[in-house]
């Protein structure tokens, strides 16, 4: 848990993610748009993958990917990201990391 701690505090946006899921990259593609270029980290392409997947469940994410981290702090999977989204609350999380904000 120590790792996914680490790595989802590096930057403002993470995303743990695999590479064969679509969406994950969905997600990302949602955040691209909004102006946000989250740090994506490809669970399936670390050696402690499956380390990480258990640790981001204790965390309580209900699906280990995509699991979205903003400010350090666990925002969720995609159903989580797209509630927010849809209701408007998901912008304001991202003001601080879109360039032109």
């Amino acid at each position: 848990m120590d790792k996914v701690t680490r790595l989802a505090s590096e930057k403002g946006v993470v995303i743990f993610s695999k590479s064969s899921c679509c969406l994950c990259y969905a997600v990302n593609i949602l955040f691209q748009e909004l102006g946000v270029h989250p740090m994506v980290y490809e669970i399936d392409q670390d050696p402690e993958g499956k380390e990480m997947e258990k640790a981001l469940m204790r965390m309580g994410c209900n699906a280990p990917v995509p699991a979205v981290f903003i400010s350090g702090q666990l925002v969720g999977s995609t159903n989580e990201v797209m509630s927010l989204h849809l209701s408007g609350n998901l912008i304001p999380l991202l003001k601080p990391y879109q360039p032109f904000s």
